[in-house]
């Protein structure tokens, strides 16, 4: 059985966005008293994936709007749905997020990227799909596992 009941917030796309987010989603996992290595994972996901649709999804200030993020903390880890109004993703899936290679020079470095090679690393069961207007990626960090 869970220590932590299923939570959810909002916040508005933003500058600041991703840093409220943060700090809510921390503020609402603190009962599992997670570790510095659980909680630096959980934090490097989530800002991945949060900056990712403050950039890409929601690209015009004017056009701004929510991103909502839920969590259920069940026997193998934590499962997030992050959904947002904002901009499909290309092609209508997330991209593959295949590491590259930092052996080249500087200049010759890929833009992008990086992000979604970290998400699809580090998370479990990652999934996007566009619903409607909406884009809702899942995904399970495996973190506070319960035994």
């Amino acid at each position: 059985m869970s220590i932590l009941p299923p939570f959810d917030f909002s916040v508005q796309s933003s500058e600041l966005a991703v840093r409220e987010a943060l700090q809510k989603l921390l503020d609402a996992l603190g009962p599992l008293d997670l570790g510095v290595e659980e909680a630096g994972t959980v934090e490097l996901v989530l800002a991945e994936a949060l900056n990712n649709i403050v950039e890409h999804a929601y690209p015009d200030q004017n056009t701004a709007g929510q991103i909502a993020i839920s969590c259920k903390h069940l026997s193998d880890g934590l499962h997030f749905k992050v959904v947002d109004q904002g901009k499909e993703m290309p092609d209508g899936q997330a991209p593959l997020g295949m590491q590259a290679s930092l052996d080249v020079d500087l200049n010759d470095l890929p833009e992008g990227g990086f992000g979604w090679f970290l998400i699809q690393d580090l998370a479990k069961d990652v999934s996007y799909q566009r619903v409607g207007s909406a884009n809702q990626l899942s995904m399970r960090l495996a973190v506070a596992l319960q035994s």
